[in-house]
């Protein structure tokens, strides 16, 4: 890395306005570079990922869907089993698609319940706060924008009633093993004696068929991942080409760990004019780009007992290719 001495560092690079600025520099300064994944999702990353959900590789998606359409009225019933009335709050619920299953088969089973997604993007809550009315009739609907930790949190203390957190997607498998027991931690201490957690998993399978989901052969994977790389050329005045980047997926079947990288092709420099430093990469250097972690069965009933969560139900697609599993929070730690 170079910061260029004639020119002073960009005052916004300085500020809490530039956060994806100084994450950017932080993580393409480190000794092994690294971008952070959450940045995937502006306008065009959310167009190709649902580009992604559809490939035929990726299985995610589809598994998790499964379970929704065919075992909504199973999962009411459980909810029920613990309380007619409750908050249903989703963390990270995107366009509800799933979710939504969910909520019709509540509504028929009569439970009383307000829907509250949070979600960081306020085009979202938006959205959903106006069609899911449309979609479910009668139904209460009161989102939340923001960090999901903070407002469950915020929305604890303001409001009592039990609660179902709901958080789809196998998104804890983004988190290393730290970060997750973390991450499980914190919604323990957010809620309540009783208050239950629905959660998503993808589990270990055939090693190439993970790889595959993550290789596809339309290359919509690696669009996305070059995506970021055009996101920080557009936002931060940077001058990536992307054609010097391929990308490469690899699966550890031990760990079960899968994570993306974009390779440097050849010796070059990039310059982020916003910062007014350059980045300097070898042939062959690697960009971390994101991490997906697959959960053998006995490890999510471990996250949860460590978490403190009694496991109330494992829900499977026909397959058992991917779980969602519901968590009860028992005693205080």
């Amino acid at each position: 890395m170079k910061l260029n001495s004639n020119l002073p560092v960009k005052k916004e690079y300085q500020t809490e306005f530039s956060t994806f600025c100084k994450d950017v520099v932080d993580g393409l300064s480190a000794k092994h570079k690294y971008l952070n994944s959450k940045y995937f999702y502006d306008a065009n990353g959310d167009r190709i990922f649902q580009e992604i959900m559809n490939c035929p590789e990726y299985y995610l998606s589809r598994c998790e869907m499964e379970i929704l359409k065919n075992q909504a009225n199973d999962i009411a019933k459980k909810l029920m089993q613990n309380f007619q009335q409750f908050d249903l709050i989703e963390l990270g619920p995107g366009n509800a698609s799933k979710s939504i299953h969910l909520l019709r088969a509540l509504q028929e089973a009569s439970a009383d319940f307000c829907y509250t997604p949070i979600d960081i993007s306020e085009n979202i809550i938006t959205h959903l706060e106006e069609t899911i009315p449309k979609q479910v009739k009668n139904s209460k609907v009161k989102g939340m924008t923001g960090d999901f930790l903070e407002m469950l949190k915020k929305h604890t203390e303001e409001n009592n009633a039990p609660k179902v957190i709901l958080f789809l997607g196998s998104s804890i498998g983004n988190m290393n093993d730290e970060d997750a027991l973390s991450f499980c931690k914190t919604i323990y201490h957010s809620i309540n004696i009783n208050d239950l957690l629905l959660i998503g998993f993808d589990l270990k399978k055939n090693p190439k068929t993970i790889l595959n989901a993550y290789n596809d052969k339309g290359g919509i994977t690696k669009e996305f991942n070059l995506n970021l790389l055009t996101r920080i050329n557009r936002e931060l005045g940077a001058d990536f080409n992307i054609d010097n980047f391929t990308h490469l997926p690899s699966y550890n079947p031990q760990s079960g760990v899968c994570k993306s990288f974009l390779i440097s092709k050849k010796k070059h420099s990039v310059f982020i004019q916003q910062a007014n430093i350059t980045i300097d990469f070898t042939e062959n250097e690697a960009i971390f780009m994101e991490k997906s972690v697959k959960y053998s069965l006995n490890k999510t009933e471990k996250l949860a007992q460590k978490a403190n969560f009694s496991v109330e139900n494992h829900f499977f697609d026909n397959k058992k290719w991917f779980v969602d599993s519901l968590w009860k929070k028992t005693n205080m730690l």
